[in-house]
Formats: structure tokens, sequence, C-alpha cells
């Protein structure tokens, strides 16, 4: 078996929202102290993120403190959520959720 190795300063297991979100703030504050920090970032899916159950949905105010810009830089986010509806799925019917209005 082959094995690979690298050296690095942080490695972080998990490509989804957290994982990225402490790379990305990891690199700005040593950017900030002018400092070159290598941080690894190790997701076992194909692509980053690849496992998140959301539906691929996030919340973007993250985005707005982390990256500011991310608008700018286009970003693959193009369509905003505008309502939503949760319900419990049954074999024969569904029940919204919550149940009082």
């Amino acid at each position: 078996m082959e094995r690979v190795s690298d050296e690095t300063d942080v490695v972080i297991v998990g490509g989804g929202p957290a994982g990225m979100s402490a790379a990305i703030r990891l690199k700005q504050l040593a950017a900030e102290k002018q400092k070159d920090i290598r941080v690894c970032l190790v997701e076992k899916a194909s692509e980053i993120g690849g496992h998140i159950l959301s539906g691929a949905c996030i919340e973007t105010e993250a985005l707005d403190s982390l990256i500011p810009d991310w608008k700018e830089k286009d970003a693959p986010i193009k369509t905003s959520v505008k309502s939503d509806k949760f319900a419990l799925l049954t074999k024969n019917k569904r029940i919204p959720i919550p149940i009082f209005k």
C-alpha cells in the first residue's frame, strides 16, 4: 500500500460548514498576524461538503460575517429560500409541523 505524507500546521477533519468555516477563519487570523500557516482540510466525500444532509441549503448569514464579499466573488449560491414547510410523512398522509397555527 502506498502512503502519502505531508507537513501541515493544522488538520481539520470534515469539509462541511463547520470545517470549512474553521479553515477559512484560521487562514484569516494568520494573515492578520502576517503568518503563513498550512491548513489541511480532510473530507471523505469526493468533493467538499459532499455528505451534508441539509439538501444543500445553507445559512448565508455565516458567509456574510466570514467572507463579506462572497456575493461579488461569484459564489455558486444563486437561489434564496422564499418559504419553507415541515411535515411528518407517513405511508398515507402528510402531517404539517407544527400542528398548531
